[in-house]
């Protein structure tokens, strides 16, 4: 935890500097950021692009985040560099604890995302992203020994993303659907590919939010997982959140979630707390 508020306080003293544009977009339609630096929600990418850039404007976006779990902590923390609402460029890097084996595993992200189609708000067509993420292990040693093949891989996915306006009960839903293919165990926390299974897994990835107003937000997401550990089952993943969009440059979602079962490790729920700040130019 104390390294979430260290980097969480960082962010923080950020806001407090002047800023010349808040960026065209309207609040909450930038998401939040992913665990893997890219826009979207807790878990799961979205069409979405980051940050509140619109036409021609650029945005930067500084995000820290941290899981918690029975048996595991992941740390998170990004950077993403978005220009007209519709090129994505996000750097991330995670660290995850082992808190009862000892010991920890890091990764690298680096996320590209390219809207093709559609608006989030302004069109009936939902907005439609296509993205990538190149990721590296770090520490590879025990992902080796329980049967990963390489120390890197590169997810790619598809993305569709919309608003309904006054949908329930007068509030505005968003709804979002991700297909993604992917080498990666846990993630790629795990490493990428097995001796006996070397090609891409297909899955989905879903989102579904209830916008309180335009500060606060409700939502629940799943995250379909590929299971190709021979010595262990990997579990799809889920969580429900709360975000609270403070104003253009601040928002903070925190939540629930269930990871299930992680190398042997079974019944992983715990907590999930998120800081991003944004900037607009």
């Amino acid at each position: 935890m104390h390294r979430f508020l260290k980097y969480s306080a960082a962010l923080w003293l950020l806001t407090t500097l002047p800023v010349y544009a808040a960026g065209s977009k309207v609040i909450a339609t930038g998401g939040a950021t992913s665990i893997e630096g890219g826009a979207g929600g807790g878990i799961v990418p979205w069409a979405v692009i980051n940050g509140y850039g619109s036409s021609g404007q650029w945005s930067v976006t500084g995000a820290v985040s941290q899981v918690g779990v029975d048996d595991f902590t992941l740390n998170s923390r990004s950077i993403s560099l978005s220009y007209d609402n519709k090129y994505e460029l996000s750097l991330g890097r995670q660290q995850l604890q082992l808190d009862s084996m000892g010991g920890e595993l890091n990764q690298q992200i680096i996320g590209l995302k390219y809207k093709i189609a559609g608006e989030l708000l302004y069109s009936a067509m939902p907005q439609i992203s296509i993205g990538l993420q190149h990721k590296k292990q770090l520490d590879f040693a025990i992902p080796a020994a329980v049967g990963a093949r390489d120390d890197q891989g590169t997810d790619l996915y598809l993305a569709a993303s919309k608003v309904w306006l006054d949908a329930i009960w007068g509030r505005n839903v968003l709804i979002n659907a991700t297909v993604r293919a992917t080498k990666g165990l846990q993630t790629g926390l795990l490493g990428f590919g097995t001796g006996s299974d070397n090609g891409y897994q297909y899955v989905g990835e879903f989102s579904a939010v209830v916008l309180l107003n335009p500060q606060w937000a409700i939502g629940a997401e799943f995250k379909q997982k590929p299971d190709e550990l021979a010595f262990a089952r990997e579990d799809h993943w889920r969580d429900l959140f709360v975000a609270w969009f403070a104003n253009k440059h601040l928002s903070v979602v925190a939540g629930h979630v269930d990871l299930g079962s992680i190398a042997t490790f079974r019944n992983q729920t715990g907590y999930y707390l998120a800081l991003e700040s944004t900037w607009a130019f």
